[in-house]
């Protein structure tokens, strides 16, 4: 059974709007997942804050509690999207990796794992639960925790390139680059730290964009059209 660990930005989910949900776009995203959950692949969702929050622009606020405050913005992120999966037909669990009252789960491989096989859509949300942490550490390693077979990372841009393609029209696109030489070369794909733990446990990636048609689902069964990161 293939499992995957879709990665969400926040703003993707604001639509045009830029900040906050955007219903439709929310729709959109959880119409494909249904539709790889009915193709038989486990899948599991990272979503990021900044639709909320970058805390870290600002020089105001202690690192710690802004940190805090981008975790909670991912909470609110993943308890909106999994309303709107479930209205679409999907089982759903949040899990965080502390206590929200009775808002989430608390993580548990094992509790997530079990809902995984069980069809469920799980969403990981509040980071890794310490500051100084991005939300790509907490990708890679839910993505090795959970055993998946691939991250999927739905970007704005679709895939990898040696330079920025919104400013250099000369910007080259990679069909496949490892993972050492996206660090190398410094092209952010994922933080240090979240490509450190996809090289130690060789964790692969698939960098697509989300706004082409049906991008999620070919992604989900190892199709795209996108840039192929693989971890050595």
């Amino acid at each position: 059974m293939r499992r995957v660990l879709l990665k969400l930005s926040g703003e993707a989910l604001a639509g045009d709007k830029k900040t906050g949900f955007d219903e439709a776009t929310c729709v959109k995203v959880a119409e494909q997942v249904k539709q790889v959950i009915d193709d038989g692949v486990q899948v599991a969702i990272v979503i990021g804050g900044g639709n909320f929050w970058r805390g870290r622009s600002s020089n105001a606020i202690d690192r710690t509690k802004a940190d805090q405050i981008g975790m909670l913005a991912t909470i609110m992120n993943c308890i909106y999207t999994s309303e709107i999966f479930r209205s679409q037909g999907m089982e759903t669990v949040v899990m965080t990796p502390f206590q929200v009252g009775a808002f989430t789960e608390l993580f548990s491989k094992d509790r997530a794992v079990e809902a995984l096989k069980s069809g469920k859509v799980v969403f990981f949300a509040g980071g890794t639960g310490h500051p100084y942490f991005s939300t790509d550490t907490g990708v890679v390693l839910r993505a090795v925790e959970m055993e998946a077979d691939e991250i999927l990372l739905a970007k704005a841009v679709d895939g990898v390139y040696d330079s920025d393609p919104r400013s250099n029209p000369d910007a080259k696109k990679y069909d496949e680059i490892s993972i050492s030489d996206v660090v190398k070369q410094g092209l952010g794909v994922v933080d240090g730290a979240a490509a450190v733990i996809a090289m130690e446990n060789h964790m692969p990636m698939l960098v697509f964009s989300l706004n082409e048609a049906d991008s999620i689902i070919h992604a989900a069964h190892g199709k795209i059209d996108g840039t192929r990161v693989l971890a050595e």
